[in-house]
């Protein structure tokens, strides 16, 4: 196997579903200043999610009423050419 073929920041992060506060351990290299502590006890790097397979309207099969009205006030907002 080669050397030096991963990062060397590789560990454990927790990923947490913020909208339905789902949270799953894996290995990943993602930088984050948040920490958790897990089931286990110990303090791992969190990482936020907005959505994630627990909560995506095609995984769940359930539609969620979204702000549609909001979202494209947001969108002029931000892209507005002044």
């Amino acid at each position: 196997m080669k050397k030096d073929l991963h990062p060397s920041n590789y560990r454990l992060v927790v990923f947490k579903d913020m909208s339905n506060d789902y949270a799953f351990i894996t290995k990943s290299c993602i930088d984050t200043k948040e920490t958790i502590q897990w089931e286990d006890g110990q303090e791992y790097p969190l990482v936020k999610l907005e959505i994630s397979h627990t909560s995506h309207p095609f995984y769940t099969g359930k539609m969620k009423l979204v702000d549609t009205a909001g979202r494209i006030d947001k969108f002029r907002n931000r892209y507005n050419k002044k």
